[in-house]
């Protein structure tokens, strides 16, 4: 159990040593390394005078019990060496349970990584013991003689270099309720094995076997545990860079009372004339002069300046050149005849106005530059940033300009009402039965498409009527369906799905928009399931178990419904080609939408593939009637053997064929997000917005505050509820222009969110 530590660390260096020396197997050793194994071997028969008990004075109250464990490390090699003590005899008892020595490596280590590779050591042989021994609640004191090993164990381990951040994290992790102790060398037990003993002096050696004397004694006999050392004298710290964040500056409360320049400007001109006792009398009644107003603005330009610029001003007041890392050297700052600090430049002699040659410096991150920002973006009729700038810099210089002017037009709500930017939630996840294979028109989308005019019958003198076209998809197979229907009724959408159940078979769930018809199409089914007259007997006993779910997109959502959409899509790109201007009857237009169904069943549900032995395209036909619609009738096989003509194996192989190939190819290709992939800021209950219409102008677009979050099954929100002041509505956030709130803004304060309301 690592009992002979001290003598086989011995054997170790020697080994070590011949190595490093690069001999030969029969190469004789050097006269020095032969006394010292010669020596060696001649007192390793004392080894068998070592006695020592098995029974280590436990019982099983083991609330009397400590583990103490000792490190050390040489310039050839560490140790660990772990006791325990026993204090509920009559005497306290110590004993050595296991120590374990390792040679140093090759590669020069300092004496630290030394020390700190026997805490590694001494960490994996005391959670040994104390899983072994089944002493998990047990105390454990862990003792080393370097300090700065443990300045390093007691610190976090990203404060160090990779090496001592490994191991310190290690020994934090494995015993992180051990109490690591300082001990001086001549009482540490495991200096013994670091450095290697003679066998001679092993046999009787006390230090080794019970480890040192006050460890016998009472607790407060023990080595003191504090251990002072410098920061800067610690080596292996992780170099950082330093950043250093400016004192916050706090502007004046009656500063940040007010939303608008000219009513600061106006209130504070009149303070100024009040505070004017020899001038009271005589401007009393009068309006405000401009010269009035443009002082009040000079004395806030100075207030503002002081807080953020001290050093600045400091530096032209004693004209001297301002800090070297100052955010205004390049601009030369001067301060004027009224003590507002200006830029210098080089436009002394341009012929421009004083303001124009010398603007006043307005600090970036002060509420008066918000003001004036708005003022002139006021007075530029909702200008744009460069428009705004231009006018700003007319009196007024702004470091980072640019990026101030277009934070702040980003709060403007005029320009946001027509901007109307709508936030685009990522794509959503496929519903379970569009990659669900089930039978052809199990799950439905639906659509209709249109009007288009259909004429009663031939010839001339019959009146057209509007008609529309109801587009029925496949969830899965994407194979569609087309009805023709003879107004925009209920009545009619029901004759037409009543004749789309009789050629497809029942559906199990129906998606589609919020359009009146499929809304009354809905109630109306629902009263046909539960009524029990003739008309609606049949439907609603085959209906009985599995009754039509409808599924309807949130109002004003298409985009939920690009399916049918895409169909829809499809189906005009054809009729547009083949009718023109030509007005069809009903037979005329069935038959053609007929004809349109069997093209639309024939396209390729993904690209051919690279096989030489696929010979045709996936098509929705192939989940129809086992080939596209539009293939060409097989040759007759009346000819062949009758052994070929028997081969349903090979049918139901090819069956097969198109379901593997289905969730091979076209299953596969619905995988990627093919846009809308970008995550946005999520909206907030009580967010304002703006309710977008492609019917009304921007300005009439109504005011309305987000109530409810519908979050998807992904947690993606893209559906909200809003509330207007006449109504409630739900809405997806394409259908929403998000305003500029004062809370969500960064950097702004609490005084800030209470003066943007005012």
């Amino acid at each position: 159990m690592g009992w002979l530590a001290p003598v086989v660390i011995r054997a170790k260096i020697l080994i070590q040593t011949t190595w490093l020396q690069q001999l030969d197997w029969d190469t004789p050793l050097p006269a020095k390394d032969v006394k010292r194994w010669q020596q060696l071997l001649n007192q390793l028969p004392l080894l068998s005078n070592i006695r020592v008990n098995r029974w280590l004075s436990t019982d099983s109250d083991y609330s009397t019990l400590q583990i103490h464990g000792f490190a050390d490390a040489s310039e050839r090699g560490y140790a660990a060496a772990v006791y325990i003590r026993n204090s509920g005899t009559k005497q306290t008892t110590i004993n050595l349970i296991m120590g374990k020595s390792k040679v140093a490596p090759v590669k020069p280590v300092s004496l630290p990584r030394l020390e700190l590779c026997a805490a590694v050591l001494l960490t994996t042989l005391t959670l040994h013991i104390r899983n072994t021994l089944g002493l998990t609640s047990t105390p454990v004191h862990l003792w080393s003689d370097s300090k700065v090993t443990l300045h390093w164990i007691q610190g976090h381990a990203a404060r160090w270099k990779t090496f001592v951040a490994n191991r310190v994290a290690h020994i934090q992790t494995q015993l992180p309720d051990a109490q690591w102790r300082h001990v001086a060398g001549k009482d540490n037990p495991a200096d013994c094995a670091s450095r290697g003993i003679n066998p001679e002096e092993l046999v009787n050696h006390t230090l080794w076997w019970t480890g040192p004397t006050w460890l016998a004694l009472d607790e407060t006999a023990w080595p003191s545990s504090e251990v002072h050392i410098a920061e800067d004298d610690l080596p292996e710290q992780r170099t950082t860079s330093l950043m250093t964040k400016g004192s916050v500056v706090v502007e004046p409360d009656i500063l940040l009372r007010f939303s608008a320049l000219h009513r600061l400007l106006r209130v504070t001109a009149w303070c100024r004339r009040w505070l004017n006792v020899a001038s009271r009398e005589v401007t009393l009644g009068r309006p405000l002069h401009p010269d009035e107003l443009d002082a009040a603005l000079l004395q806030w330009l100075r207030i503002v300046q002081a807080l953020h610029f001290p050093d600045e001003i400091a530096a032209a007041t004693a004209r001297r050149p301002g800090p070297p890392r100052s955010s205004l050297i390049k601009l030369s700052p001067f301060l004027d005849d009224q003590g507002v600090l200006r830029v210098g430049g080089r436009l002394k002699h341009a012929l421009l106005p004083y303001d124009e040659k010398h603007p006043v410096i307005v600090p970036p991150a002060s509420w008066m530059t918000r003001l004036l920002i708005e003022s002139c973006h006021r007075r530029s009729l909702h200008g744009g940033v460069q428009m705004t700038l231009g006018l700003l810099r007319h009196r007024f210089w702004v470091p980072r300009g640019r990026t101030v002017i277009k934070q702040q037009l980003h709060r403007c709500v005029t320009c946001t009402r027509w901007r109307a930017a709508t936030p685009q939630p990522p794509m959503g996840n496929l519903p379970r039965d569009r990659v669900t294979p089930t039978r052809p028109f199990l799950s439905t989308g639906l659509d209709y498409a249109g009007p288009i005019f259909i004429r009663t019958s031939k010839g001339r003198g019959h009146r057209s009527q509007r008609g529309y076209i109801a587009v029925f998809v496949c969830f899965w197979s994407k194979a569609i369906h087309l009805e023709v229907v003879s107004d925009y009724s209920s009545e009619a959408f029901i004759a037409a799905l009543r004749r789309f159940v009789s050629r497809r078979g029942l559906c199990t769930d129906v998606y589609s928009d919020c359009g009146t018809t499929f809304v009354g199409a809905d109630r109306t089914l629902r009263e046909l399931f539960k009524a029990s007259s003739s008309e609606g007997h049949h439907i609603a006993r085959a209906a009985n178990n599995q009754g039509i779910r409808w599924h309807f997109n949130p109002p004003a959502a298409p985009h939920f419904g690009g399916l049918w959409e895409a169909a829809v899509k499809s189906t005009k790109f054809h009729l547009r080609r083949v009718i023109g201007e030509t007005t069809l009857t009903y037979e005329e237009l069935s038959t053609l939408l007929t004809q349109i169904e069997a093209c639309l069943n024939s396209r390729p549900l993904q690209a051919l593939s690279d096989d030489p032995d696929d010979t045709s395209a996936l098509t929705p036909g192939h989940f129809l009637i086992g080939a596209p619609l539009l293939a060409v009738p097989e040759p007759s096989s009346t000819g062949q053997p009758a052994s070929t003509l028997s081969r349903w194996r090979h049918l139901q192989l090819m069956r097969d064929h198109f379901w593997q190939r289905w969730s091979a190819e076209y299953v596969h290709g619905l995988n990627p997000r093919t846009k809308w992939v970008k995550s946005e800021a999520a909206p907030h209950v009580g967010d304002l917005c703006l309710i977008r219409s492609e019917l009304t102008p921007p300005t009439r677009w109504p005011l309305a505050r987000i109530t409810r979050l519908h979050p998807g099954d992904d947690g993606i929100v893209r559906v909200v509820s809003v509330r207007t002041a006449t109504s409630e509505f739900v809405r997806p956030l394409v259908k929403l222009v998000m305003l500029p709130g004062a809370d969500r803004i960064p950097g702004m304060t609490n005084a800030d969110t209470s003066s943007a309301g005012t």
